[in-house]
């Protein structure tokens, strides 16, 4: 019986460079993120434009729809926010996400008006909150693990730091 060729090499035949594609795949994603953050900013464009010409026209004023279309625009600053951050180091800031649905969910509870709204919504809506808040507290304590910052590599680094003693210095004195 005649050897496969990953019997005679002992490596695996590589049809593609995994490299390349990655590559190819990462510019193909960007790509969309970058038509997503364009098409946001043309949405908050419009949406900026309709609220000062509904700012501006007296006959026309409304109170409550000018402050829901104030926290529209802060959300999709935040979303606008997000798609940055993905795009500079290609991860979801999960602290940005947290706040985005904090402001979604409080913005769809002014819209709405708490008078109007049912008390099992409202205390769905307040669990909801206080879940996302602890959320953004655990999201505090833990620490960055990204590619260029290694908690374990850091920790280790201060810890041979505080135990060294310099040799070149004649004023400590080892005992």
């Amino acid at each position: 019986m005649p050897k496969t060729p990953m019997q005679i090499s002992g490596q695996p035949i590589t049809w593609i460079e995994r490299n390349l594609v990655v590559r190819a795949l990462e510019s193909i994603q960007d790509l969309i993120v970058i038509s997503l953050c364009i098409g946001l900013f043309g949405v908050m464009v419009l949406q900026l434009k309709d609220m000062f010409i509904s700012l501006l026209s007296p006959s026309n004023f409304q109170f409550h729809e000018i402050t829901a279309d104030i926290l529209f625009v802060l959300i999709l600053v935040e979303l606008f926010r997000l798609l940055i951050i993905y795009l500079q180091e290609h991860r979801v800031s999960i602290g940005v996400a947290v706040e985005v649905s904090i402001v979604s969910v409080l913005r769809e509870v002014i819209v709405q008006g708490v008078l109007e709204t049912p008390w099992v919504q409202i205390l769905v809506t307040g669990s909801f909150l206080l879940v996302l808040a602890a959320l953004l507290l655990v999201r505090a304590w833990i620490p960055p693990t990204f590619e260029r910052i290694d908690p374990e590599t850091r920790i280790s680094q201060a810890y041979n730091y505080h135990t060294e003693v310099p040799s070149n210095d004649p004023a400590i004195k080892l005992q």
